[in-house]
């Protein structure tokens, strides 16, 4: 592998000075691919108006062909924040109009490719801000296969179209997991909650193995909700990203009521517990039960 440096003439980015990931990443059978630290692009659904794509100048690389907002990684950037950057230098996509559902990555070894995956929710008109894009456009789903798609993405699109469809969520009851490490929680239950929703939000944010979850792609970003009951529902959310539901009553007849609620709008439903009966409830409305051994590997 040889990294290229990028040739005279080509433009630099709308806002300040090139930065060392733009270069060209030289395979020794002499393929080229953009992006010294990998490129990451974001595909972001709106159920509405569909797919948002980017039609690239006739001088790019394979020009005249529709593809994602995307571009070169910076040196330690995650793919998840290189796809908004670069889509938002792009393309103007706010980072707060979109939600992160899944990442499918493309692994070559000398280079990798991460397409982000996330929906919209707070609509929004892209914006032409970078000299590669000859125009943006919403394509509804059924209808971008039917352009000219950049060979690459071309190739992604039949798995990425298949998994649009899925949205996992995790139910988290609370006092099983919590119940299954000794670690002294029977002293202080809503200190011991509060601890276990700060891992929970990490997870949340750096997003779980999708063969963890049995689904395809490579990391996904699921809904997590935690369920809190007894001394343990004064515990404070020290960090966003998790949805708490504090049981009136009993703990396991909120998470049913979760669970329920959520399988009529996501799919799949994860409930993590050991608890027998609890499986056999919640498996009835349909969803999936993963035990507390299943999430404290996710944890870490």
């Amino acid at each position: 592998m040889t990294i290229e440096p990028p040739a005279p003439g080509e433009p630099r980015r709308p806002h300040g000075p090139r930065d060392p990931g733009d270069a060209w990443v030289v395979a020794p059978t002499g393929e080229r691919y953009w992006g010294r630290f990998g490129a990451a692009g974001l595909l972001a659904f709106d159920p509405e108006r569909g797919v948002l794509l980017q039609h690239r100048v006739s001088w790019s690389h394979f020009g005249n062909t529709w593809a994602l907002p995307g571009g070169a990684r910076h040196e330690g950037e995650s793919a998840r924040d290189g796809a908004l950057r670069e889509s938002g230098e792009e393309a103007g996509v706010p980072a707060d109009a979109v939600r992160p559902r899944f990442e499918s990555v493309l692994d070559l070894g000398i280079w990798s490719y991460s397409t982000l995956v996330a929906d919209v929710t707070t609509p929004f008109e892209p914006v032409i801000s970078d000299p590669e894009s000859v125009a943006l456009a919403w394509v509804p789903v059924d209808d971008v296969a039917s352009r000219p798609l950049h060979p690459a993405f071309a190739a992604a699109w039949p798995a990425l179209r298949e998994a649009l469809p899925l949205r996992p969520a995790v139910v988290v009851d609370v006092a099983n997991v919590m119940g299954s490490v000794p670690d002294g929680w029977w002293k202080d239950r809503a200190g011991a909650a509060e601890r276990l929703l700060v891992r929970l939000a990490a997870l949340a944010e750096r997003g779980m193995d999708a063969e963890a979850l049995g689904l395809s792609a490579t990391r996904w970003f699921a809904r997590v909700v935690a369920v809190l009951e007894g001394q343990a529902r004064t515990a404070v959310p020290a960090a966003d990203g998790v949805e708490v539901r504090r049981a009136p009553r009993e703990g396991d007849d909120e998470i049913v009521e979760a669970a329920r609620e959520l399988v009529a709008a996501q799919a799949p439903v994860i409930v993590v517990t050991s608890d027998r009966g609890l499986t056999a409830r919640v498996e009835a409305i349909g969803a999936t039960v993963r035990g507390t051994r299943w999430l404290l590997d996710q944890l870490g």
